[in-house]
């Protein structure tokens, strides 16, 4: 598959993302009073809230941190955040000192379009930036330094990109696997 079809299948999976303000926060009052928001302290130490539109979580903790998770697009993230902070703002916590909202992971699939040896691919990338055991885990791990990620590259063709901080970065990274089994003649 040509690599243009190859970015085409890049699909985002999940965002995470983190913002945080300067009021701490009472989370037995956002579980309370915000309708959706739950807070058990014995099993988790953040108040969570969810949508179901955009299908997100939003973690909320004391500190006035507050993480973004599960989103498929950056700016459900930030639909997320501003729901929340109108939430908090309703029960008279102050939204003020907001943080920049911080991308800290993308997970991204995509596929090849044909199965690939990972026997091959293993000896041909050498095993510097590579873990591959198919008797603990069907995948191959490929570590990418720049920009700094991790594959999960299946026999199937289909992979899973982790560390990514853009969408462009996702697409460096299949444009530099691509690149990479394309020399070593596997696609």
């Amino acid at each position: 598959m040509p690599l243009e079809d190859v970015i085409k299948t890049i699909k985002i999976e999940n965002v995470v993302a983190s913002t945080s303000i300067t009021s701490k926060i009472d989370l037995e009052d956002v579980s309370r009073r915000i309708e959706g928001a739950e807070y058990n302290k014995k099993r988790f130490p953040g108040a969570i809230y969810r949508l179901k539109k955009p299908k997100l979580a939003v973690l909320v903790f004391g500190s006035g941190k507050i993480v973004c998770t599960g989103a498929k697009k950056i700016t459900d993230v930030k639909i997320g955040v501003t729901k929340i902070f109108e939430k908090l703002e309703e029960i008279g916590v102050s939204t003020e000192g907001q943080s920049d909202l911080v991308l800290h992971n993308i997970v991204s699939s995509a596929d090849l379009g044909c199965e690939i040896n990972l026997d091959a691919v293993a000896m041909g990338l050498g095993f510097e930036n590579i873990e591959y055991e198919p008797e603990q885990f069907p995948g191959l791990v490929y570590r990418i330094a720049e920009p700094k990620s991790v594959v999960l590259l299946f026999g199937s063709g289909k992979m899973i990109i982790t560390g990514c901080k853009s969408p462009e970065d996702s697409k460096v990274v299949v444009d530099r696997i691509v690149n990479d089994l394309d020399e070593l003649g596997l696609l």
